[in-house]
């Protein structure tokens, strides 16, 4: 089989972002789905893992991207490429939520509590990308069909715990998403983004100190 091109793993990238933070602003920012919202946006991860896992790897979060990077399963030339595709999936998809599905329906910005916020996104970050890194780049998994599931049942249940906190984000991408939306405040965008990154090159470590393969 040919190695996969660079623009096919972008598009991969940019379709599963676009998807996962249009479920969540239209969801969860705006309400769509009610109390269903953390799993319409689980249902939406997983189908998207699927259907892009064997294209781009399917980080669809710039966290992912760098912690993967680390842990050595990543091009270093496909990082920013997969970070910046991501951004700006993120950010139309905002956009598409806002202005076209849901024009008539307004967001008010979430009152983050700084260190209860910064506490939820870092510790389910975490539990992400080492969930990602375990099922989805180990040897010892390898072949398994049940990573997709894996991971997106952490971001299942990181939304019902602490969605109310931070509004569950454990991704900058989405976190830019909830930034256009209106849910977070600019001045409160370093709340998800240190934590979020911090969280994904712990997890890193944490893999890597248990690794045997």
């Amino acid at each position: 089989m040919s190695e996969t091109s660079t623009s096919s793993k972008l598009i991969a990238e940019f379709i599963g972002t676009f998807f996962l933070a249009l479920t969540i602003c239209t969801a969860a920012v705006h309400g769509s789905a009610g109390d269903y919202a953390p799993f319409a946006i689980a249902a939406t991860l997983m189908v998207m893992i699927y259907a892009a896992g064997h294209i781009s790897g399917a980080h669809f979060n710039p966290a992912v991207t760098v912690a993967v990077w680390l842990r050595g399963a990543c091009e270093k030339s496909d990082v920013v490429p997969y970070i910046s595709v991501q951004a700006l999936a993120g950010v139309l998809a905002a956009i598409v939520s806002q202005e076209i599905l849901l024009a008539e329906t307004s967001v008010t910005a979430i009152d983050m509590d700084a260190t209860n916020a910064i506490a939820a996104e870092f510790l389910y970050t975490f539990a992400l990308v080492y969930v990602i890194l375990n099922v989805a780049t180990s040897e010892a998994t390898q072949g398994n069909g049940y990573y997709g599931a894996a991971i997106s049942f952490v971001v299942l249940a990181g939304a019902l715990t602490v969605g109310g906190i931070s509004w569950g984000s454990f991704n900058p991408a989405v976190s830019g998403a909830l930034l256009v939306s209106g849910a977070i405040e600019l001045s409160d965008l370093w709340i998800h983004l240190v934590p979020q990154f911090l969280a994904g090159v712990l997890a890193v470590q944490a893999f890597n100190s248990s690794l045997q393969e």
